[in-house]
């Protein structure tokens, strides 16, 4: 599963020791005042956004609220973790990214809510476009991080977490609008499971090497669950298809656990 790949530091301007950059304090602060510009501008954007898909779909201002309190505290997070990002500029790839994090916040919110289950079916269909803009957007912040050579940890991670919120909130969607029983949500919770498994067998902490099949799965599960909030996919369809997003995602992280218990400990 992509979620539980361990990024790689970026080569270019390293902090030393103290968390400062190579290049002297004011790269850091360059960085710091880029990012804080390119997340208030996304951040504002999105307080419109939310009222506006507030208002069209009738659903709750807690929504609204709750969308831009989730989307702050995402990138209060990512600027506590610029010291991980080593390069002058924000980059393009992580304001891309922080648009994807916007998107996913609103739909956490309405899960959160409850009110994909009591909105209307065009509400449904909005909630799946919106979540599949995600995905599509998910192969682009990648290939501009490649393309300006602005790779870092940072950025990994960030798309790392977005992606692990997405999932998780669409599978809880599933749930509520009855496309599949109360299992559906472990497609959600299984890569935070993988996470927590880690301080008990501390192996699995080890960085996995970059795979396809990795990938694949989790675009797979993101386009089954847009698949399953769609209104004409009701059970028993939905079960199956929920089922067999689970199988894969299942078999995909067994193969990774049995690599990294099979893979020989440092110093041995």
């Amino acid at each position: 599963m992509i979620l539980s790949e361990r990024p790689s530091a970026a080569q270019g301007n390293r902090p030393d020791a103290t968390g400062q950059f190579a290049a002297g304090q004011g790269s850091a602060v360059s960085l710091r005042r880029d990012a804080a510009t390119s997340l208030a501008l996304v951040f504002l954007a999105s307080l419109s956004f939310y009222a506006a898909a507030s208002l069209v779909f009738l659903i709750s201002w807690k929504v609204a609220v709750s969308s831009s309190a989730v989307l702050a505290v995402m990138f209060g997070g990512v600027l506590r973790g610029l010291c991980h990002h080593h390069h002058e500029k924000f980059g393009p790839a992580n304001t891309v990214t922080a648009i994807r994090a916007a998107m996913v916040s609103l739909v956490a919110a309405v899960v959160l809510f409850a009110e994909v289950h009591r909105a209307e079916a065009a509400a449904h269909w909005a909630l799946a476009g919106l979540a599949a803009l995600a995905l599509a957007l998910d192969g682009l912040d990648g290939y501009l991080a490649r393309r300006f050579h602005q790779e870092s940890e940072l950025g990994a991670r960030f798309d790392m977490e977005v992606d692990a919120l997405l999932i998780l909130c669409l599978s809880a969607a599933a749930w509520q609008l009855g496309k599949a029983g109360p299992w559906v949500l472990l497609i959600g919770l299984m890569r935070y499971g993988f996470v927590l498994a880690q301080y008990v067998q501390p192996r699995l902490a080890a960085p996995l090497p970059p795979s396809f099949r990795r990938k694949l799965v989790c675009v797979v599960q993101v386009a089954t669950l847009c698949v399953l909030l769609l209104p004409p996919v009701t059970a028993p369809l939905s079960i199956w298809i929920a089922g067999v997003a689970l199988a894969a995602l299942t078999w995909s992280f067994a193969v990774d656990t049995a690599y990294l218990l099979r893979k020989p400990e440092a110093g041995h």
